[in-house]
């Protein structure tokens, strides 16, 4: 199974970034999980419908053929780690590639999240972009920790 994040989004900060590389680090080589960044569409003054819409056509293009589309919003799902967990070792048996995006500063495009097969969010708190990344790298880690029994995850 690959997994993809794909989010909009400048460079991350030098302590994020070393955070989802540490993560990234620890997966095995058989549990890849690409990060890509896609460039936020300028602000100045554009309706937010528009810029959502300009910032989902890029999101669009990032994506794998063939996907399994998870949109991180403030309104999808509260799942728990082991939910996570779960639907992983089940998109990883029935073949199924997730990619998780996670919008820009106004959020994902509407049309989009239709399209996602899931909608989830990562807390009921407002995440800075940054952050939003570490917590889901952490969490899909953690979420291999149970599948494979490892010590890491300490329920």
């Amino acid at each position: 199974m690959k997994i993809a994040i794909i989010a909009v989004g400048q460079k991350l900060p030098a302590w994020a970034n070393a955070a989802v590389q540490d993560y990234l680090a620890r997966l095995p080589r058989d549990f890849p999980v690409a990060m890509r960044e896609i460039r936020p569409e300028p602000r100045q003054g554009q309706p937010i419908a528009r810029l959502q819409s300009a910032e989902a056509e890029r999101l669009r293009a990032a994506v794998p053929a063939g996907a399994h589309l998870i949109a991180l919003d403030e309104k999808g799902k509260d799942w728990a780690t082991a939910d996570l967990a779960q639907a992983l070792g089940q998109w990883r048996d029935h073949c199924l590639q997730p990619a998780f995006l996670i919008g820009g500063p106004d959020g994902l495009d509407p049309q989009l999240r239709k399209q996602a097969a899931l909608c989830l969010r990562l807390s009921s708190m407002t995440l800075p972009h940054a952050l939003a990344r570490v917590v889901l790298v952490e969490q899909i880690y953690r979420a291999w920790s149970i599948l494979h029994s490892h010590p890491y995850h300490r329920a």
